[in-house]
């Protein structure tokens, strides 16, 4: 179908379709051979995912769900978590719209409406928020579904309520940065909130589980007598969302109407004052300061210290780091603090967050070696400079090293303090898991722009699997060895195992 140029239409089929060739692009790499994979893919991990969601839910949905206060409560803090990361997701899709898209200059030099542009890419916004929700949570809907009655089928009306709800915030709390901040600490800000608001919720919870019955168990609080005695009264309008999900017409009106309500009131407010912000975005990386204070100073430095620092400075300049790293970085937290107040107990009680830290720590060395290693903006420079590609790798790695040092030093010392033994296999196999991802983006190394580094997984798919894998494969092998156990060797073996196919298909002529 065709639609009169710059009309709402019009434009929201332009943006479903750079949507989807983005989707797919992310996905497949840019090879139509994947897509295929890609389905199949796709349908195995829909599957292991309903079966996981089964095997925890449908004991619940056996017993029989009431719409009582304990299951509210539930339902609500369930639903909570959900829709953090959503709005974690409207909030970096929304500055993206800002900063990250180089066809605003096209688009306003044109006859067509920036209010028209505005309101269609953030109904995008809405739609593609929608879409990670649904993936999230509709395993666990639709074993509720069978378990329990097709009611439950009206709890996706209340995430779509619930995604145009987070965009509407996400475009108010955009615009407040832009008033408060200005165009150049917007991003920043921007992403600092998407991944406290992601990972808030649930550090939260799990610190009120470790603070409150001592360990890591999130829906221990939920399911908690005392909380949910204080929680309001069943008329209060917090239950609505649950009620609605539970088959409450009511309710699912009020949801639906505040939620395209809250949508509609943003897109009004927000939607003049789009093209001036998006063209002062867009002017950002365009701003050079002539001043400077005070002399500068010039230290005479090594080769490699002047790498090294060239590097770091390179990730602190990363405009899209702190979106992606963030997260994983908070995600450390309850861990800390899970030790901190097991202090002094058995040794066994700290090895619940040995997994976890070995698997943070590939995951995170795994994103900041394919920024230092591929993500080289100024590759031709490099390679062109009176330096040898051995000592400018060696600065990669070294920096990389120093990054995941300082984030996971003070942990490892927490554990120091308790159990020198526990201490020292974290540290060990931290670093076999970190140096493992980078070595894997060693092999795989292939200079991409930074800007890319959303996409960093599909330029290879063996070298995700295999940093996934090995990650998974060293935490299981750190946890057995802390306990003690002589089968350890089996996951070590498959960590080597996994490293070595890994190196047998990385491309001729990158191994190193």
């Amino acid at each position: 179908m065709n639609f009169a140029p710059a009309t709402m239409p019009w434009f929201a089929a332009h943006e479903w379709r750079l949507m989807w060739r983005d989707g797919i692009a992310m996905m497949t790499g840019g090879y139509p051979a994947r897509r295929i994979a890609l389905i199949i893919g796709l349908v195995i991990a829909a599957g292991l995912m309903h079966l996981l969601a089964n095997a925890i839910v449908a004991p619940w949905a056996a017993a029989g769900v009431v719409p009582d206060k304990p299951t509210l409560v539930i339902i609500t803090g369930t639903g909570f978590l959900f829709w953090t990361v959503m709005l974690s997701q409207a909030l970096e899709s929304v500055t993206r719209a800002y900063y990250g898209r180089s066809d605003l200059d096209l688009i306003f030099s044109s006859p067509a409406s920036s209010r028209a542009v505005f309101a269609v890419r953030t109904g995008i916004t809405a739609l593609t928020t929608l879409l990670l929700a649904c993936l999230l949570a509709s395993p666990i809907i639709d074993v509720l579904t069978l378990h329990d009655g097709p009611r439950w089928l009206l709890a996706y009306p209340v995430l779509a309520a619930l995604s145009a709800l987070s965009t509407a915030l996400a475009v108010l709390i955009t615009v407040g940065l832009f008033r408060l901040a200005g165009p150049k600490r917007t991003r920043l800000v921007s992403q600092i909130i998407a991944a406290v608001v992601g990972a808030g919720f649930v550090i939260g919870i799990q610190a009120v589980a470790i603070l409150h019955f001592g360990n890591m168990n999130r829906f221990a609080v939920l399911q908690d007598s005392s909380f949910v005695a204080a929680m309001p009264d069943l008329a209060n309008v917090i239950w609505a969302p649950a009620k609605a999900a539970l088959g409450d017409w009511a309710s699912l009106l009020g949801v639906v109407t505040v939620g395209i309500a809250a949508l509609a009131g943003a897109v009004a407010f927000a939607s003049s004052s789009f093209g001036s912000y998006a063209i002062a975005a867009a002017g950002v990386s365009h701003i050079r300061i002539s001043q400077h204070r005070g002399a500068v100073k010039f230290r005479p430095r090594s080769q490699k210290q002047q790498l090294r620092i060239k590097e770091w400075k390179l990730l602190a300049r990363d405009p899209w780091l702190l979106s992606q790293t963030l997260m994983q970085v908070l995600y450390l937290v309850p861990p800390a603090l899970y030790l901190w107040i097991s202090y002094g107990q058995t040794a066994g009680t700290y090895v619940v967050v040995i997994p976890v830290l070995v698997m943070a720590a590939g995951q995170l060395s795994g994103g900041l070696s394919w920024l230092a290693i591929s993500g080289e903006d100024a590759h031709d420079l490099v390679v062109t400079a009176p330096v040898s590609p051995f000592a400018v790798l060696t600065a990669k790695i070294e920096a990389v090293a120093a990054v995941i040092a300082i984030v996971f030093t003070p942990i490892v010392l927490l554990m120091l303090f308790a159990s020198v033994d526990l201490a020292l296999i974290t540290a060990l196999f931290a670093a076999v898991s970190s140096g493992s991802a980078t070595a894997i983006q060693l092999w795989f190394r292939v200079p991409m722009r930074r800007a890319m580094f959303r996409r960093r997984q599909v330029a290879s798919r063996v070298s995700t699997i295999s940093e996934a894998l090995s990650s998974v494969f060293w935490a299981g092998t750190a946890v057995l060895v802390a306990g003690d156990q002589w089968f350890a060797v089996m996951p070590a073996t498959l960590a080597v195992v996994t490293l070595f196919v890994a190196w047998l298909l990385s491309p001729r002529g990158k191994r190193v």
